[in-house]
């Protein structure tokens, strides 16, 4: 998919851009509540909750111009579609990581991303993205965890790839809800993005449908 090279002079967060990237530790992780009665509802007609999150995630990233932005050195670049790598535990008792590009229908999403992960879970290598590709966004499930907040492992300050983290789905009544971690590189990312972020993918968990 195509890249874009943002233009540093007439971007309206080019001296943010240029502040945080002097920073030591520019990241930063907000988590939220999000509603997944409807996902769980939709669990009895075959479609998989989990699935289903990485297809939100994967709208709410694209909702975001900022979420596609990458940075190498001073430059700024804004991809088209942003493939999403998360962690698969293996049948082996290891786990490596898929890649699944982000498709907005969701049944073709679906299926892709069942073949994927699979593939993996069926044991191979590692496959760790070792800084070659930046239009990628790292997921991370944290089932057995109703968790408050979280952070990532980070190379360093240069890293700017967003993290997605989510947790254990608990069931209040007829209610279902998850928190959901989404951690940034503030010289591409502010809070108001963060906010219309959550509010995409909130979105999405409340209409998955095929």
């Amino acid at each position: 998919m195509a890249e874009h090279i943002v233009d540093l002079e007439t971007w309206p967060r080019s001296a943010q851009f240029h502040f945080f990237r002097t920073y030591r530790k520019p990241h930063y992780a907000v988590t939220a509540r999000m509603d997944v009665s409807h996902v769980m509802a939709r669990k009895a007609n075959g479609i998989s909750p989990y699935r289903s999150c990485l297809y939100a995630i994967g709208t709410g990233l694209h909702a975001v111009p900022e979420l596609c932005m990458r940075f190498r050195g001073n430059q700024v670049v804004r991809h088209d579609m942003v493939t999403l790598s998360m962690t698969v535990p293996t049948h082996a008792g290891s786990f490596g990581y898929a890649y699944v590009p982000y498709i907005s229908d969701f049944a073709a999403f679906d299926a892709q991303a069942k073949a994927l992960i699979d593939e993996v879970a069926a044991g191979g290598a590692l496959q760790a993205n070792s800084g070659e590709r930046d239009d990628l966004a790292y997921l991370s499930c944290m089932p057995w965890l109703d968790y408050t907040s979280i952070n990532n492992a980070l190379p360093g300050p240069d890293d700017c790839i967003p993290r997605v983290t989510w947790g254990r789905f608990v069931q209040q009544g007829d209610h279902w809800d998850m928190a959901m971690t989404l951690e940034v590189h503030h010289a591409l990312v502010d809070g108001e993005q963060v906010g219309a972020y959550f509010a995409a993918v909130q979105n999405a968990l409340r209409n998955v449908t095929v």
